[in-house]
């Protein structure tokens, strides 16, 4: 089979031998696969997001001097089981599957080890037990979708925000246009969302943003004052000595009222702040700006090293929560909510290659103003970039 191989930071598409299914494990015929932002750091900044990764104890992390095969948002056709393989999928059947694959030496990540080879190939082995039929006739450019759209979801309950609390997202790349989708999705009224590009912009209005904001013009925090909420510790200190003010002209001890509004959520507004960005600075920036009591979810990557200063996040009583993947539950949650039409994720498909035209595909992501999701189609022989 053909594959697309990085090693030391070169993508070449090169002859290797079709993967055998172990136990548990399908081989499937892969249809589409997604070029995920976290392959695009991989190619050249591998060794370093291992060296983190056997810190947390994992050390099968892949390495630049490795012959690695990215690749693990994907759809594909199955076409051989394994040994012990309860076959309740029929060949033929298009699936997706949760990029996590059982060895010797144990589980290991789907396109991000030597262990497990990835999806920019022609086939592909997964694990039974993850694999889900596509419903509904989903098409296999948007069945790819589902775990990149898993992470937005898995972002978004984090987050536990109202439909009435507003969202801010910073980033307009395929995470945080997933995350514009799901919270639209869920019923929150007011999304705003921030970006330096002008087509990202337009794509972060077309998965329904409620605000845009020019990152480089304007804060996408400048008008929550109008809505309630609390932008400088002067504004939190007053608050706290005119309520207590006004509480005094009950006819009855104060403590009791206080009680009682804090029983029944009686707070002062805060928006959710999703942070889609991944580079270093963005959460100071973020602290910095915020209204009061914000709660920040971070589900940009940042591999390298970070910092912020506590003492402004602990002043203005910041939630900082970090997310990470999904269950597979809210993976199979994920597909059936695309297949059902609940979530529309079309928008984020901006272009579709041929395995010959993964290594250009790269260079062009990186060029913010064109692009969103590229999509791999391994039987295509086309290198050129399609929308």
């Amino acid at each position: 089979m053909r594959a697309v191989v990085c090693t030391h930071g070169q993508l070449e598409v090169l002859e290797r031998d079709a993967p055998d299914p172990g136990p548990g494990q399908v081989r499937i015929e892969v249809l589409r696969c997604g070029i995920c932002g976290s392959d695009l750091h991989a190619r050249d900044g591998c060794d370093e997001w291992a060296d983190m990764a056997a810190r947390a104890g994992y050390d099968r992390f892949a390495r630049s001097d490795q012959a690695i095969v990215f690749g693990h948002e994907f759809c594909g056709e199955v076409a051989e089981h394994g040994p012990r393989c309860r076959r309740k999928t029929l060949a033929g059947t298009h699936v997706v599957a949760l990029p996590l694959l059982r060895g010797d030496r144990g589980v290991d990540t789907i396109g991000l080890s030597v262990e497990a080879p990835g999806a920019y190939a022609e086939q592909t082995v997964v694990q039974e037990s993850l694999m889900l039929a596509v419903p509904n006739g989903l098409a296999p450019h948007i069945a790819a979708l589902t775990e990149p759209m898993a992470v937005a979801w898995h972002a978004v309950r984090r987050s536990e925000i109202r439909k009435r609390t507003v969202a801010i997202v910073i980033g307009g790349g395929p995470v945080g246009l997933g995350v514009i989708l799901r919270l639209k999705a869920k019923g929150v009224r007011t999304v705003v969302a921030s970006d330096y590009s002008p087509a990202r912009r337009a794509l972060a209005r077309s998965c329904g943003a409620d605000v845009v904001v020019d990152a480089a013009a304007g804060s996408p925090y400048a008008d929550l004052d109008d809505r309630g909420h609390l932008s400088d510790l002067p504004a939190a200190l007053e608050l706290a000595v005119g309520t207590r003010e006004k509480l005094e002209r009950l006819p009855f001890g104060w403590w009791h009222a206080w009680r009682l509004g804090e029983a029944l959520g009686a707070a002062p507004k805060h928006p959710v702040i999703f942070e889609c960005v991944g580079l270093p600075g963005v959460i100071e920036s973020i602290i910095d700006g915020a209204p009061l009591f914000s709660r920040v979810v971070v589900v940009g990557v940042c591999v390298g090293a970070d910092e912020f200063t506590p003492a402004m996040a602990i002043n203005k009583e910041i939630d900082l929560r970090f997310v990470l993947g999904y269950s597979p539950l809210e993976f199979r949650d994920t597909l059936l909510m695309l297949a059902e039409g609940k979530v529309d994720a079309s928008p984020l498909v901006t272009g579709t290659v041929g395995l010959d035209g993964v290594d250009a595909a790269f260079s062009t992501l990186g060029e913010a103003d064109r692009h969103a999701k590229i999509l791999i189609a391994p039987g295509s022989s086309g290198a050129t970039l399609k929308a």
